[in-house]
């Protein structure tokens, strides 16, 4: 078989094209991760954020039957380690953080599909590092940025493998945003408000001990 008729054989089939997708993201993210000097207090802070991020899952607000909650602030952690660290950091610690989750609350239809509900939605976090130096009001448009590029890898999940569920009648696609747009919206919600409510300069000097954030 040729290059053009694999590509042809790729771009028929829904599921082997958001595995491209996935795996193109995930390279790139492995790139940016090379990247990284590690030192003893990054590898702690990192440790201690998936650590809280895991607690702060398993306490539920909202919990829906195909996967998916409501949390007392889950991303928190996630979030405060990229903005502390970088956007590199970030994708690091939501990946691990996902496989984490994986291990501990398993649910699991397809390879493509764990890929998308578990280290890539939790990756995206990461993404509120670009932010960084930014005012508040940035930080938190960062925050909003990150988990509508989580909830859209959950959106593929659910248009792909989770479309039986939606009622006769109703589009799949209509289905996975009405779906994971319940919680995650809730989840964005919260998240910014705890974002907006801490010292995120004055952690940052406490943690890194240094004025990393100045423009705050």
């Amino acid at each position: 078989m040729s290059f053009n008729e694999r590509i042809t054989e790729i771009t028929k089939s829904p599921i082997a094209l958001f595995a491209l997708l996935g795996v193109l993201i995930l390279i790139y993210a492995i790139l940016k991760v090379r990247k990284i000097k590690f030192t003893t207090q990054m590898i702690t802070l990192v440790g201690i954020s998936i650590a809280l991020s895991t607690s702060l899952q398993f306490i539920t607000i909202i919990k829906l039957p195909q996967g998916g909650s409501v949390t007392a602030g889950s991303m928190v952690p996630i979030v405060l380690i990229a903005l502390f660290y970088g956007p590199e950091v970030g994708f690091l610690t939501g990946f691990l953080f996902g496989i984490i989750n994986f291990i501990m609350t398993p649910f699991a239809v397809h390879p493509v599909q764990v890929l998308f509900d578990y280290p890539l939605p939790f990756m995206a976090i990461g993404i509120v590092g670009y932010f960084r130096f930014f005012k508040i009001t940035g930080i938190l448009i960062g925050v909003i940025c990150a988990m509508l590029t989580r909830f859209a890898c959950h959106f593929i999940s659910g248009v792909v493998f989770f479309g039986s569920y939606a009622p006769k009648g109703t589009s799949v696609y209509l289905y996975s945003f009405l779906y994971n747009g319940s919680y995650m919206g809730l989840e964005t919600i919260i998240t910014c408000i705890v974002i907006a409510i801490l010292p995120i300069k004055r952690l940052s000097k406490l943690v890194l001990n240094k004025t990393s954030l100045t423009k705050l």
